[in-house]
C-alpha cells in the first residue's frame, strides 16, 4: 500500500472515530495519531486533508446534498459519508491530487472499508461533483 493510501485510510478511521466521540477535533487528532504512529510524509498528508475537509465542512457538505440522489447525508453510512468527505474535498481543494486519483482512492477504499454498494454510489456522486467541477473551470481559449 503507497503513502497516500495509508494516508486516506488514516483519514477515515479519524473521521470515523470522530463522529462517534464529543470532543474537541485537535485533541482527538493528536491521541489518534499517538495510537496510530506513522511517518511524517503520511501523518502530513493525512493532516491536510483533515484541515480542508474542517476548514469546508459547510461547501463540501453542500455540494455532496447537491448530488447524492435520494440521499441526506444523516441517512448515508458513517464510512460513505465521510469517503465522500474526503474524496470531495480533494477534488475541491487539492492542487496536488489529479480528480480521477481522488475518485479511484475513494472508491478503492469504499471497497475495504463500505458495504457492497459503495464503490458504485461513492463513485456517482463524486462523478457528479467532477462533472460540475469541470463546468465551472474556464477552459483555456484555442486563440491564445
Amino acid at each position: 500500500m503507497g503513502n497516500r493510501r495509508f494516508s486516506r485510510e488514516l483519514v477515515i478511521q479519524f473521521l470515523y472515530l470522530s463522529e462517534m466521540n464529543e470532543g474537541n477535533i485537535s485533541n482527538q487528532l493528536q491521541q489518534f495519531l499517538e495510537d496510530n504512529p506513522c511517518s511524517p510524509d503520511v501523518q502530513t498528508f493525512a493532516e491536510d486533508i483533515l484541515k480542508d475537509i474542517f476548514d469546508n465542512k459547510k461547501e463540501i457538505d453542500a455540494k455532496l446534498e447537491k448530488y447524492s440522489e435520494h440521499w441526506t447525508l444523516s441517512r448515508m453510512t458513517v464510512i460513505d459519508r465521510n469517503l465522500l468527505r474526503m474524496a470531495a474535498s480533494e477534488l475541491m481543494y487539492s492542487k496536488t491530487v489529479p480528480p480521477k486519483v481522488a475518485i479511484d482512492e475513494a472508491v478503492e477504499i469504499a471497497k475495504k472499508f463500505g458495504s457492497e454498494d459503495s464503490p458504485n454510489f461513492i463513485n456517482g456522486v463524486l462523478d457528479r461533483i467532477l462533472k460540475e467541477l469541470n463546468t465551472e473551470t474556464p477552459q483555456p481559449s484555442l486563440n491564445q
